[in-house]
C-alpha cells in the first residue's frame, strides 16, 4: 500500500520516537557495563558516562575472588530451574481440566482461582503457614506458595480453550485418552504460550528477593538478588576486598564492584531472552487475542 507524504512523515516521527525511547531504556544498562569495565581512576573521577574509559576486568576478578557470588549464582540457578519446572507442570495440570466441558464444577473452580487475584492471605498468615509446614530456611518456601500464577493459568486456559474441538473428537475416535491427548496434541500446539509462561516464571524466580529475605535464615542460601542488594547497601565486602596487603592491590570503588555484580545478575536473562523472543512475542499475542 502506497503511503501519502503526510503518512510517511508520521511514520518517520513514530520511528524516531521509538528509537529515542529505546536508547533511553538502554542507557542505564550501557552505563553499568561501562562502569564495570572502565579503569578504576576514571570511575573514581566520575568521567565514565556512556562509553568505557580504559579497560579493566579487575572488578570482576575481585568480585569472584572476594565475594560468595558464585555460590549465590548457583543458588539462583537452582531456585529458577526447579521452580520453573514445577510451576509449568502444575500450571498445565491445572489449566487443562478447566478447558474440559465434562469436568464437573469447573466454573466453581475457575471462580475460586480468580478470587485469589482479588484477595490474599496476607503476609503474617502466609509466614505462619510456611513455618507450620516446616519450610523455613528451605527453597520449598519459595516454590510452593507461588507454584501457580493465577494470571499465567488463565492465559494458558484461554489458549487451550481455543484449540479446535475437532482435534479432540478425532483423538477420541482413535482411542486417545486425556493424558495422551494433552501430551501429543495440546502441548505441542501450545508451545508459544508455554515458552512465554516459562519466561515469566523464570524471571520471577530469578529476581526473587523479598521471599528469600523473609524465609531464609542461612546466608549461604541467598541468591544473587539478595547478595547484590547487600553489596550495594553495605560496604563491608568492599572493605574486605580492599584490605589486601599486596603491594599491587588496586583499590576498587563501590561503583565498579556494584556494577560488576549487577551485570553478573542480569547477564543470564539477557542471554536466554533472544532465544525465546520469537515464541515470547507470539505467545503474548495469542494470549491477548484469543483470551
Amino acid at each position: 500500500m502506497q503511503l501519502s507524504a503526510g503518512e510517511k512523515i508520521m511514520v518517520s516521527v513514530f520511528y524516531a520516537i521509538l528509537v529515542v525511547a529505546g536508547l533511553l531504556c538502554l542507557f542505564p544498562l550501557i552505563h553499568i557495563v561501562s562502569l564495570s569495565i572502565s579503569d578504576t581512576h576514571a570511575v573514581a573521577s566520575g568521567w565514565v558516562t556512556v562509553f568505557p574509559i580504559g579497560f579493566s576486568l579487575h572488578s570482576y576478578q575481585q568480585l569472584f575472588e572476594g565475594t560468595p557470588i558464585l555460590r549465590s549464582l548457583w543458588n539462583s540457578v537452582q531456585i529458577t530451574a526447579v521452580g520453573v519446572v514445577l510451576s509449568m507442570i502444575f500450571t498445565i495440570l491445572a489449566a487443562y481440566p478447566l478447558t474440559r466441558t465434562y469436568f464437573y464444577g469447573r466454573k466453581l473452580y475457575t471462580f475460586a482461582i480468580i478470587f485469589t487475584l482479588l484477595f490474599g492471605g496476607g503476609l503474617i498468615p502466609t509466614f505462619l503457614t510456611i513455618k507450620s509446614f516446616g519450610l523455613l530456611n528451605t527453597y520449598g518456601a519459595l516454590w510452593l506458595p507461588g507454584l501457580i500464577s493465577t494470571f499465567n493459568l488463565l492465559v494458558l486456559r484461554s489458549f487451550m480453550e481455543n484449540i479446535p474441538t475437532e482435534l479432540d473428537d478425532a483423538a477420541r475416535i482413535d482411542g486417545c485418552g486425556d493424558w495422551l491427548y494433552l501430551a501429543k496434541i495440546v502441548l505441542p500446539l501450545s508451545m508459544p504460550v508455554l515458552t512465554t509462561l516459562a519466561l515469566f516464571y523464570g524471571v520471577g524466580y530469578w529476581n526473587s528477593f523479598f521471599n528469600v529475605l523473609m524465609y531464609m535464615n542461612d546466608t549461604t542460601k541467598y541468591n544473587l538478588s539478595v547478595l547484590v542488594q547487600q553489596m550495594i547497601q553495605s560496604q563491608t565486602m568492599l572493605a574486605q576486598m580492599n584490605s589486601s596487603d599486596s603491594a599491587d592491590q588496586i583499590l576498587l570503588t563501590p561503583e565498579e564492584i556494584n556494577s560488576a555484580a549487577i551485570m553478573v545478575m542480569v547477564l543470564p536473562i539477557m542471554i536466554v531472552y533472544p532465544f525465546l523472543q520469537k515464541h515470547f512475542v507470539k505467545g503474548v499475542m495469542i494470549g491477548a487475542v484469543k483470551g
